[in-house]
């Protein structure tokens, strides 16, 4: 039976949200088209593409098919404003208790996000002349660019304006100039004082539990990642999230999200940033 391209893309949407719980809107057709061309691609499998869903859906090349249709677009810094609320006040507020400040990074794509995270501790922690006792979680359900993000590794540009003018990348990255047919570029990775505050594991939001214990978290980053997830879904997740945040702790969504029924069970203290009041249960 031959299939149509509407047929498998139909097939794709199904396949994706049975596995992730991601949403594909109906305008996504020259995307999944692009994607599909990179499964062939990355499973390097000879057959048809119908042939290969069929696989996909009985358990093999999940891996491949996840990698293929998750979204990495990440940079350093992404949304200044938390991190900067990061730096003011969330972390001298919980380095005045002493004890150990846990952080979690949902989505955390190729690793930018969870290393400013461990970027602003250092450097709260050299304002107020006080060592912080922190780590930072770091999952994403996409195992390359987790690898990707452990590697720590990034390409730079001097016209960059990723890191904030109170951010000096030569602290926190060694640089390299590697030269190739096209010239020369910079790579810098991360230096070891700032590796070591992160674990990356592999975790998918839409899972019914996470691997966490309750109330585990005094910061979490859960932005530019739940636009990806049906509204219901969205809810689900920031529920689940919400039973690993402290009380008094601070979640972060992205610019276009928002708290849903958590609104009230927590108090706004700036741009998408959320404080929690009390437990939903």
């Amino acid at each position: 039976m031959s299939y149509s391209t509407d047929d498998i893309h139909k097939k794709v949407k199904k396949l994706l949200y049975a596995l992730t719980g991601i949403t594909l809107a109906d305008n996504k057709d020259i995307m999944i088209s692009n994607r599909i061309d990179k499964l062939k691609r990355d499973s390097k499998y000879q057959g048809n593409i119908e042939d290969l869903l069929k696989l996909i859906e009985n358990g093999s090349y999940v891996t491949e098919f996840i990698n293929s249709f998750t979204t990495n677009k990440t940079h350093f810094f992404r949304e200044d404003f938390h991190f900067l609320d990061l730096k003011n006040r969330a972390l001298p507020n919980l380095a005045k208790s002493g004890n150990k400040i846990n952080m979690y990074c949902s989505a955390s794509s190729t690793g930018e996000e969870p290393y400013s995270m461990a970027m602003t501790v250092l450097e709260v922690q050299d304002k107020i002349g006080k060592r912080l006792n922190a780590s930072i979680i770091a999952t994403d359900i996409d195992t390359n660019v987790l690898q990707y993000a452990a590697n720590g590794v990034y390409r730079y540009s001097k016209s960059s304006k990723e890191f904030p003018s109170w951010i000096k990348p030569s602290k926190y990255f060694k640089r390299r100039i590697q030269r190739n047919l096209s010239g020369e570029e910079i790579l810098i990775k991360v230096k070891d004082e700032l590796r070591k505050m992160l674990s990356f594991e592999v975790m998918n939001l839409n899972d019914d539990s996470y691997p966490f214990a309750k109330n585990q978290f005094d910061i979490i980053f859960c932005r530019n990642v739940l636009i990806y997830f049906s509204s219901s879904d969205q809810n689900k997740i920031l529920k689940r999230l919400f039973s690993y945040l402290k009380i008094g702790g601070t979640l972060y969504l992205g610019h276009s999200e928002n708290p849903q029924d958590l609104v009230n069970y927590v108090k706004r203290v700036g741009q998408n940033i959320f404080i929690k009041e009390k437990e939903i249960f």
